[in-house]
């Protein structure tokens, strides 16, 4: 297998001044631009610059060498993503990951054999890329915004760690996104879709899968999972207007781990899984390298693929987070606590997936999380349900907070209490993980205020959906009149994250025979921020 190196001209001119890590953030934050719909009449957004920017930085020749799987899709692409490259990893090659958002630094979206880059060879690679353009721009081909500058430098990455395969994940649609100047994958993949961006995307499942098909590629094999009817009748037309053939990939069956998990937790992971396993096969075969790894029999899956599976990790995707505050002093808090459930659902049929999930693992881990020594039969402590939430204002609200509310109680689980926060993050700012956050009294709360009359008037719909039978919960939270919160009965608005985890704290420390289960979901920003509060 190749060797990853740093390039040799990765380091600026010789004789120019070191520039840290932080003024690179500075210099990408200037790129942060608001989104725009890219179609025929704008030319993509003017999508070819992005090939101007490939002879800018001489990629081009060295870009079609390299060995992509390119990934798009509304819901799991990230965790498809992590999946394949933790099988091509164990399966012995030098990986690239490229995948967005990120949840607290930058670096997370370039993974180097599972790791985020260092700070040294991003820091490094970014200045490269940034020089040449600048030098270049003119009015005609300006800077690159944000993500196409991000797109661009991973290129760069790849091609200069000299990695055998990289994984690339769409960051939003595909026909027009920055990553399908990628001319020649070695193999191409459709997660399941449903409806997101559809200002950006379209307002049917028939358009927005038009636009996801735009990785296909004529000659290259393509692979998706199940889709409803429409959506798929979308990705078949394609498909046969390039003349290639669209597999279904099947969801694992579990009983193919030989008795392990996933890495990724939750029902809907065995559907991207399947999706992983069958792109990495097609990945193999198509580079040469599946010899040795496939065995006579076809109805097991390989060693390495397991390992990789079970081994595969993502942040803010169906994850558990004990808040370090408690579990670093369990021994005087009592059985109470708190612990945080975070997931980066944002679409209505990912907040179905979202709350199974919690409804399952809520029930069936938290109570030995502090205490996995505590026999099954003894007494533990109360849990208590806890939602904090917030999105972005293209999306309705309505179409988030019903469909997870209404699967939460189908499977028994009711919120006390819902927390609308904004997101610390700023959406003009690329910061890292020791970026000072923005003064609460400067926020505008006027977006939480409506999420909160959403969240009311969906439960004077159905007064089944929240359980309000646990005591001092609403009282404790009267308190918060005197941190210019904005209270109505089951809710609250907090001016800041920050003092909604500190309320939570509090709370949990007042009634120690309580465990506050927080879910935590609507906006990947907002689980990047809590990540990023409860880590410092």
């Amino acid at each position: 297998m190749s060797k990853a190196h740093m390039a040799s001209n990765g380091e600026g001119e010789p004789g120019s001044p070191a520039r840290t890590y932080e003024e690179a953030l500075n210099c990408l934050s200037s790129l942060i631009t608001r989104r725009t719909r890219a179609d025929g009449a704008n030319k993509g957004d003017h999508f070819d610059l992005m090939f101007e920017y490939l002879k800018i930085l001489e990629l081009e020749d060295s870009m079609s060498r390299l060995k992509v799987i390119h990934v798009a899709g509304t819901k799991g692409k990230g965790s498809t993503c992590a999946f394949t490259e933790s099988i091509l990893r164990n399966c012995g090659f030098h990986t690239g990951l490229f995948t967005s958002p990120h949840l607290i630094d930058v670096r997370e979206r370039f993974r180097l054999d599972g790791m985020d880059i260092s700070e040294e060879k991003f820091t490094a690679y970014f200045w490269w890329c940034w020089d040449i353009l600048q030098e270049k721009i003119n009015d005609d081909v300006p800077m690159p915004t944000y993500f196409r500058f991000l797109a661009l430098l991973a290129f760069k990455i790849f091609v200069a760690e000299n990695v055998d395969v990289a994984i690339v994940e769409v960051g939003l649609g595909g026909k027009f996104d920055a990553t399908n100047v990628i001319r020649t994958p070695i193999v191409c993949g459709i997660c399941s879709l449903g409806y997101d961006h559809m200002e950006i995307l379209g307002n049917t499942l028939g358009e927005i899968a038009g636009e996801k098909a735009g990785i296909f590629k004529q000659g290259v094999p393509a692979y998706t999972v199940s889709q409803p009817e429409e959506a798929m009748s979308s990705l078949k037309a394609k498909a046969s207007q390039l003349g290639i053939s669209l597999q279904v990939a099947s969801p694992l069956d579990r009983g193919l781990l030989d008795g392990q998990q996933l890495g990724l937790d939750g029902e809907h992971q065995y559907i991207n899984a399947g999706l992983a396993i069958s792109m990495s096969r097609s990945w193999l075969e198509r580079t040469g390298h599946s010899e040795g790894i496939f065995t006579q029999n076809t109805k097991s899956l390989p060693e390495q693929f397991i390992r990789g599976l079970t081994l595969s990790r993502l942040q803010g995707r169906a994850q558990i987070v004990p808040d370090p505050y408690f579990s670093t002093q369990s021994s005087t808090l009592g059985p109470g606590g708190l612990v945080f459930y975070l997931d980066g659902a944002h679409s209505p049929e990912s907040m179905v997936v979202c709350a199974s999930w919690f409804s399952n693992v809520a029930k069936e881990t938290a109570r030995y999380i502090y205490h996995p020594e505590q026999p099954k039969n003894s007494s533990s402590a109360r849990l208590v349900p806890i939602l904090i939430f917030n999105c972005m204002s293209v999306r309705d609200p309505q179409m988030l907070l019903a469909p997870l509310m209404s699967t939460c109680s189908y499977n028994g689980v009711y919120f006390h209490k819902a927390l609308f926060v904004p997101n610390q993050s700023t959406f003009n700012k690329v910061g890292s993980f020791t970026s000072t956050q923005s003064n609460p009294q400067q926020v505008d709360l006027s977006w939480q205020m409506t999420i909160q009359r959403v969240w009311k008037n969906t439960i004077n719909g159905n007064k089944g959906l929240i359980d309000d039978k646990v005591t001092g919960v609403n009282e404790v939270c009267k308190q918060g009149e005197q941190r210019n919160t904005r209270n109505f009965e089951n809710s609250a608005i907090f001016p800041s994250l920050a003092s909604a985890i500190q309320w939570l704290r509090e709370y949990a420390q007042q009634k120690r025979t309580i465990r506050l289960q927080v879910l935590v979901t609507g906006s990947l920003n907002l689980v990047g921020d809590v990540l990023r509060l409860i880590k410092k």
